[in-house]
């Protein structure tokens, strides 16, 4: 094309164009996402820690950890696909957030205790946090495993791969960070600025003072929220993939909008005809008598196709051509009846009948029978096929509603049995692969709650305590659903697994959070000045973990894949709501509903 581009306006689009640029562009984004995140999680670790082993150390982790996976993949030939392909941003997160969970923790062990070895610190270090972090682990694997449900085989691929990746990202942090610091040795104590953690503090200031609206504020959203999941979609197009500066937007608009739509969509029906073939074309005729005698057409032929091409099955034919045709949703429609009107326009405007129908049959060429009868046509099955592109932008587009009006109409107004319509094509299957999304959507949200309350009864042995845990993650989720569900944000392949991942992720601040406040709340005098103290210490983790996330998805920003942007900013913002959750929330509902026992303070007093 590009050697005739001074000669002509060219477009390329259709279907194989579409498979050939999701591939194109899915190579990009990991190139721009993982290169793009390392950069980020380099300068977001030089800001918060300013020294260089906390940017080596938790790199080289990352680094490990993905390589290790990448390895695993290959081993079990798992491919990466259009849903899987920010596997590696995610696996650099995940790690990312259990090491700096570690720092944190070393760092306050060495504050508090300045005279210990590094290897004691080490230990310490490790002894304290495995159990959290396992924690973390196993509710994030519950999420992602809940997308082994869905019908789609990449979207349960995409769960075995973030599954394994958890698990070795695990386990490559815990073996490879311990080792790592014990040959760095061991640092001079940082005394903690508290005007670089304002955020947190900031935070915990506002929840000891507005508990109460704090709690209002967050059914109200929740209620809001939930009504905009309501108006969740999953009708999109292709066109919408793309944006409108890329060539195959161009082509695709020009092919949708003048050329008859991009969409295939076969409609096949069987008519009525003889249950066995035609031996002979004959009419009885009566005599006044009453004898009955066979009047025999002059061109028979026995068991010749030619007899099945009759004026009322063309007619039928034609009928259902113009219904197809009439429908705003389609383009272009070829047929059977596609000839036959070309063939009336010769015959003065009149259909031809049986004669000329016949006779048309036994002169045509056996070369134009194969390409204007026979992928339209098969009269020894009586199937008329008729071969639709719909127009893939048209705004009033619902496939679904699409597909059903199709089938209700050739059976009811058409007069066509049920079992004798079949439709196919690429319209159906991306239909029922959109359709399925929605239901898997459905079923892995409500799964992933059951999953995580169960989870949380195990590791708190409370189900209060499950229950307040539950709170914060459900919030985030409703957030980015609710918003999805107002701004018309349809589901699709990318944004599916977003209730998963975020969900998955977002867990483990919540338990971080009640893990070190269980710990802390031994020692201190009550709930308030607890939680003040965690929003202190594992809320400074919190925060840096989520801003490395949020960061890191929002790159995605960048990508020229639609559903590639929603879903990295989506995604941002889902940590983000569960990072004001887990800091305002959370510790809200710990300090009303009490789950560690009473309040010491105020035995005390």
């Amino acid at each position: 094309m590009d050697n005739y581009r001074q000669d002509a306006e060219l477009f390329l689009g259709g279907i194989s164009v579409i498979s050939d640029d999701l591939i194109s562009f899915v190579k990009q984004d990991l190139k721009v996402f993982g290169i793009g995140v390392a950069f980020f999680l380099v300068v977001t670790l030089s800001i918060i820690f300013r020294k260089i082993r906390w940017v080596l150390l938790p790199m080289l982790c990352c680094v490990f950890a993905t390589i290790s996976m990448m390895g695993l993949l290959g081993m079990f030939g798992w491919k990466v696909t259009v849903i899987s392909s920010n596997f590696i941003s995610l696996q650099l997160i995940i790690t990312m957030a259990i090491t700096i969970h570690l720092i944190v923790r070393y760092q306050d062990l060495l504050l508090n205790k300045p005279e210990a070895d590094q290897r004691q610190l080490i230990l310490e270090t490790v002894r304290l946090m495995l159990t959290p972090c396992l924690y973390a682990a196993f509710t994030t694997i519950a999420g992602f495993s809940s997308l082994l449900l869905c019908d789609i085989l990449p979207v349960r691929t995409f769960g075995w791969m973030m599954s394994a990746g958890i698990v070795v990202s695990l386990i490559v942090t815990f073996l490879f960070f311990p080792a790592g610091l014990m040959l760095l040795g061991k640092e001079a104590p940082q005394v903690i600025k508290t005007k670089r953690f304002s955020f947190t503090s900031f935070l915990g200031r506002f929840t000891e003072a507005h508990g109460r609206l704090i709690l209002i504020g967050s059914c109200l959203i929740l209620i809001m929220n939930v009504l905009g999941m309501t108006r969740l979609v999953v009708e999109n197009s292709f066109i919408n993939y793309f944006k409108d500066t890329t060539e195959i937007y161009r082509g695709l608009k020009v092919i949708d909008e003048k050329l008859g739509g991009t969409t295939p969509l076969d409609v096949i029906v069987e008519i009525d005809g003889p249950d066995t073939p035609i031996a002979v074309a004959a009419d009885k005729t009566e005599e006044p008598g009453g004898e009955e005698f066979e009047k025999f057409d002059e061109f028979e032929e026995g068991n010749d196709e030619k007899y099945w091409f009759t004026a009322d099955r063309m007619a039928q034919a034609t009928k259902i051509h113009d219904y197809l045709d009439s429908l705003p949703e389609i383009g272009k429609v070829l047929s059977l009846a596609t000839m036959l009107k070309m063939a009336a326009k010769l015959n003065n405007g009149q259909p031809l009948d049986n004669f000329q129908l016949a006779l048309v049959y036994s002169e045509l060429p056996q070369k134009f029978k194969r390409i204007i009868l026979k992928p339209y046509v098969s009269p020894q099955h009586n199937q008329l096929r008729y071969s639709i592109r719909v127009k893939d932008s048209e705004k009033s587009l619902r496939r679904d509603a699409l597909l059903k009006k199709i089938r209700h109409d050739l059976v009811n107004k058409l007069g066509l049995k049920e079992e004798k319509v079949h439709l196919a094509g690429m319209l159906v299957l991306y239909n029922n692969m959109l359709q399925s999304l929605f239901e898997s959507q459905i079923l892995t949200l409500g799964v992933v709650l059951l999953a995580l309350l169960g989870m949380f009864l195990i590791l708190f042995r409370s189900l209060k305590l499950a229950l307040i845990a539950l709170a914060p993650n459900l919030l985030a989720i409703s957030v980015v659903l609710g918003v999805m569900g107002w701004l018309k944000i349809p589901l699709d392949m990318m944004t599916i697994t977003i209730a998963a991942i975020s969900i998955g992720i977002a867990v483990d601040n919540t338990i971080h959070y009640i893990y070190r406040f269980r710990h802390e709340f031994q020692s201190e005098t009550g709930y308030i000045k607890t939680a003040l103290q965690c929003h202190g210490s594992i809320g400074r983790a919190m925060y840096y973990t989520s801003l490395t996330i949020i960061i890191g998805f929002s790159i995605l920003a960048l990508s020229n894949f639609i559903p590639s942007i929603y879903f990295g900013l989506l995604t941002a913002l889902a940590m983000f709501i569960a990072l004001l959750a887990a800091l305002t929330l959370l510790p809200q509902l710990i300090v009303t509903f009490k789950p560690f026992g009473p309040d010491k303070s105020v035995i005390r007093t």
